[in-house]
Formats: structure tokens, C-alpha cells, sequence
């Protein structure tokens, strides 16, 4: 049975709130984050502490910016609708090419072996870093049901935390099996008046060598280090 979990706050950190975050990583003390929509797409490397955008690149009106993933010194960004995939180098931003994929992109994340990418349905696909190709897939279910629109994506200690698109919920996922081990219910984070100028829970980045878990949202004004916390 999955556990259920809610969180304590540990730090608030300002956030573009022009920023439709769509990826979110974190390395060696910054952000780098992946926005959408139409004409307002770009990769970004953001200060945490001040929120402050240290670089950045947009993508050209036709694409709409998805998952984000920093892999082997590569930033991997997913476009929605038009089947393809930037690589960039993560400290330059230079495009160094391109792949497609037949799928939508919405999430995308990396196991230190494979990239892991989400399309909205229930299933991940994991990717070879190099070639690109699906090596396997992975359905994703709770006692038995798919458990689909799943977003933004993290792998932390071990397993895949998957953002459920227009929720409050984060869930997490056994990558051997698919099966849903926990549910976090992040309601609450921004105040009723903030909520109302802003979009839904997406963005999750994992700072693995100080176990701090962050996560934001479209368009909202703040970034949130937690802990989480089991439900009784």
C-alpha cells in the first residue's frame, strides 16, 4: 500500500512568476529551469537564494519548452507538441543538436544511467543518453490502476517522483516495478491570493549531496525547499 506524506517548509525562495516552469534541476548550488508556452519558451540558470536569472536561452515561437534534465554535462530539453529534443552544453547553453521522438514531451529525469521521460499518460519511457533510443518501458500504477497525466519528473534516492498535472499531488514510483509507493499532497504552499495569479504545482529538483527536495510551479512567485512528512 502506497504511503501518504504532506510537508513542513523548510526555506522560501522568490521565483519569476513570468516563469512557466515546466523542468527543474539542481546543480552545484543553482537551478537551471525549463519554461513553456508559445513565444515565452527558455532554458535558464537561476540563482536560488535570489531568484535572479544568470542566463539564459529562448527558443524560438514554434516550440513550447517541456522536461529538463542535466546529464554528463548536457542539459536535455523536451518540446511539447513538435517531437523534439534540444541538448545543450550546460555551461555554455550552445545547442550541440537535436533528436525527435514520436511522443508528447512533458517530464524528464535521469537514473545516473538513462534518461527517464513522461508523456502525460502512465507510462515512462527510459532513454539511452547517447543514441536517445527507448530501452524499455514502464507503466505506472497504483493497486493495480494507470496512473496517468504524469509531469515534471525527479529521480531522488531511488525512485521517480512524477508532478500529477493539474493537482496538488506529487507521487512516487518504484522504478523496477512501476508501482506507486507514495502520495505527497503539497496543497497549501502558496496563500489563496497568490494561488490566484498563478498556475498548478510543476517543478521538483533534488540536491542530492544535502537531501534537500524543491519544488514550485507555473508561474507562481516562490520556490520551496520541504521535508517531507509521513501522514498518520
Amino acid at each position: 500500500m502506497p504511503r501518504y506524506y504532506t510537508y513542513r517548509v523548510i526555506n522560501v525562495y522568490p521565483h519569476d512568476p513570468s516563469a512557466f516552469t515546466q523542468g527543474l534541476v539542481f546543480d552545484a548550488g543553482q537551478l537551471y529551469e525549463s519554461t513553456g508556452l508559445w513565444g515565452r519558451s527558455s532554458l535558464r540558470r537561476v540563482a536560488l537564494e535570489t531568484g535572479v536569472v544568470l542566463q539564459r536561452r529562448d527558443l524560438t515561437a514554434e516550440y513550447f519548452g517541456e522536461g529538463l534534465a542535466l546529464f554528463r554535462g548536457q542539459l536535455f530539453q523536451l518540446t511539447w507538441q513538435n517531437g523534439i529534443g534540444f541538448i545543450y552544453d550546460a555551461g555554455t547553453f550552445e545547442l550541440l543538436r537535436i533528436w525527435r521522438y514520436e511522443t508528447e514531451g512533458w517530464g524528464l529525469t535521469h537514473d545516473g544511467a538513462q534518461l527517464i521521460m513522461s508523456d502525460g499518460s502512465a507510462t515512462l519511457r527510459f532513454l539511452d543518453p547517447d543514441t536517445l533510443s527507448v530501452q524499455r518501458t514502464l507503466q505506472v500504477t497504483d493497486r493495480g490502476r494507470p496512473v496517468d497525466m504524469l509531469n515534471e519528473l525527479e529521480y531522488v534516492n531511488g525512485e521517480i517522483f512524477a508532478n500529477v498535472w493539474q493537482t496538488d499531488w506529487i507521487v512516487r514510483i518504484d522504478p523496477s516495478t512501476g508501482m506507486v509507493t507514495g502520495w505527497v499532497d503539497l496543497s497549501g504552499l502558496l496563500t489563496p491570493e497568490e494561488r490566484s495569479a498563478a498556475d498548478v504545482l510543476n517543478g521538483i529538483a533534488y540536491d542530492p549531496a544535502t537531501q534537500r527536495l524543491f519544488v514550485t510551479g507555473k508561474l507562481w512567485p516562490k520556490l520551496f525547499e520541504i521535508a517531507l512528512v509521513p501522514k498518520s
